[in-house]
């Protein structure tokens, strides 16, 4: 069976993401920082018939997502999706001339250092298959700085480039490699923002594959 893996799988999207991959007989592997919320969620999703079973990471911390990924895969099989998707800590939404170098090491953290060491733990089990498919989700500040959001917009600027550069060069091997855009958030009942709608729209860029980027809505002017 196809794993899953959901980094940043809360109650909005994460679940959504959940659902829909495991609606399609995926196992999932829900991490996130709450033993108990993921648990909570394992319990509903196996309700519907799904497979899925929650691991304990801090994104700020590589260690913890890397052994999170270790059991992921040791319990439920190789992980052939990889989502990367936690909502950022306030401290990275701060104007550019409030932003503090520190402020710059947790964003990093956790825009950059983590889907680093996430991709790591699983791509070598990818290649052996010569399948996957790894998506990051982002806001429209990856794609557009917004000085209002300073942290966000310089670590989801390192992000965008090292997803693209892992397109490029895991393509070759049957890897996909993309990025999803989210312009003014997740806004649940909306015809184009809400949590089940985006995770339809990551389902068809696992199956379609395709350019690097897809935009959930135009950018605002």
């Amino acid at each position: 069976m196809t794993t899953t893996a959901i980094i940043g799988a809360g109650p909005g999207l994460g679940a959504a993401i959940a659902r829909r991959f495991g609606g399609e007989g995926h196992s999932v592997a829900l991490i996130a920082r709450n033993q108990d919320r993921l648990d909570a969620l394992a319990a509903e999703l196996a309700e519907i018939g799904i497979t899925a079973r929650g691991y304990v990471a801090n994104v700020r911390d590589t260690a913890s997502v890397r052994e999170a990924l270790d059991r992921a895969t040791q319990e439920l099989g190789a992980i052939e999706v990889l989502t990367y998707n936690p909502l950022p800590q306030k401290e990275f939404l701060r104007p550019v001339l409030e932003t503090t170098p520190e402020d710059l090491v947790g964003a990093a953290e956790f825009s950059i250092y983590a889907p680093v060491a996430a991709v790591h733990q699983v791509v070598q089990g990818m290649r052996f298959l010569g399948a996957g498919t790894i998506l990051f989700i982002n806001g429209d500040s990856a794609v557009r700085y917004n000085a209002s959001y300073a942290g966000t917009s310089i670590a989801f600027a390192g992000q965008t480039a090292y997803g693209q550069m892992l397109h490029e060069t895991l393509q070759p091997e049957g890897i996909h490699v993309g990025q999803l855009i989210i312009p003014r958030g997740i806004i649940p009942g909306d015809a184009t923002h809400d949590p089940d709608v985006l995770a339809g729209v990551l389902w068809n860029m696992h199956t379609t594959r395709g350019e690097f980027r897809r935009y959930a809505d135009t950018l605002d002017n």
